[in-house]
């Protein structure tokens, strides 16, 4: 009953914070100062067209009654007049870009597969690389192998994604040709020209954010390490390799757990650098061209979905942090 209550509270506590979030994102867009349906619609539309979108958002109501229908609208859907003609855009309705006249939510969604893509391939890489790194640290802490680790960790967390991207390609791509430039190929397609073609995306985003884990992974091992049951065991003549295996590394894995679910959350957003530095069109170099064109629909629907994986990865890890350590369950 203990483990069906503490997921409940944090559902319950993610979807507040989904509704906290979609406020804000709300406010922060649609109530600023300046002409709303004008910046919405876009430079070049006509007076009919700016009363138009004036009157699909609903821009002369007072805030609260916006918010609302803006609210409803991604719950149930709603209709957007296109001047000759009705569309529905059904639930979760995220807006109409004046731009392309798309619906929002369609755009996200052939963007999305590409920065999944690019971060979950990459997330298994800096787990590997990181949390490896960091227990081989720990284990072997005093010697020289130790601290070239650490010193390799302190460059990787210091070297900007950009950096790391142009060096592999000049000398992977360019020098020694091993690898074609890459180009998205969708993984229905052909699943080997998939991961061929993000193997260097994927280890420009992995290196950096692999530092991270592997300095969290060594702090965390020599705490554990330290700790009295562990004493224990070694005591009891219970080899190293089968203490660190066993028992030191599952109690040092809860703040990776968290700090993964921050990275995974972010990274679906934050990956901008690395989809523009390799030509990839996920959410990321869409985002940067909504900004440009000032196509605001556009812009607010891609946070608020970044956001919604940012709370979601959060909450999955606060499950997976339960797993690993019994005691915040009944905290």
């Amino acid at each position: 009953m203990n483990g069906f209550g503490f997921v409940l509270r944090r559902a319950v506590g993610t979807v507040i914070t989904l509704l906290a979030i979609s406020v804000i994102i709300y406010v922060v867009f649609y109530a600023t100062p300046g002409n709303v349906a004008q910046i919405t619609c876009g430079p070049r539309c006509s007076p009919e067209q700016v009363r138009q979108v004036t009157e699909q958002l609903r821009l002369d109501d007072p805030l609260y009654l916006r918010y609302w229908h803006f609210l409803v609208g991604i719950l149930v859907g709603r209709d957007y007049s296109t001047g000759t003609s009705l569309e529905h855009c059904a639930a979760p309705c995220l807006g109409l870009s004046y731009q392309s006249d798309q619906q929002v939510l369609d755009i996200i969604l052939t963007k999305l597969p590409v920065s999944l893509s690019l971060v979950l391939g990459a997330m298994v890489l800096w787990l590997v690389l990181g949390v490896g790194t960091g227990v081989l640290s720990a284990w072997r802490r005093g010697r020289i192998s130790e601290r070239v680790l650490t010193a390799v960790t302190l460059a990787g967390t210091a070297t900007p994604v950009f950096v790391i991207g142009l060096v592999l390609m000049i000398v992977v791509c360019g020098e020694l040709q091993l690898l074609p430039f890459p180009q998205y190929v969708p993984f229905t397609d052909d699943p080997e020209q998939w991961a061929w073609n993000l193997l260097l995306p994927w280890f420009s985003l992995a290196l950096i954010e692999a530092a991270a884990f592997a300095r969290l992974t060594r702090a965390s091992m020599l705490e554990t390490l330290a700790e009295d049951h562990i004493r224990t065991f070694r005591a009891y003549g219970v080899g190293e390799r089968a203490i660190i295996r066993r028992h030191a590394l599952r109690g040092a894995l809860a703040p990776v757990i968290a700090l993964n679910a921050n990275n995974v959350g972010s990274a679906v957003g934050g990956a901008v650098l690395t989809e523009t530095l390799f030509g990839l069109p996920g959410i990321g170099q869409e985002l940067v061209h909504a900004v440009k064109v000032v196509d605001l629909p556009v812009v607010v629907g891609m946070v608020l979905v970044i956001g919604f994986f940012v709370v979601l990865a959060n909450a999955v890890a606060d499950v997976l942090y339960a797993v690993a350590d019994r005691r915040v369950v009944l905290a």
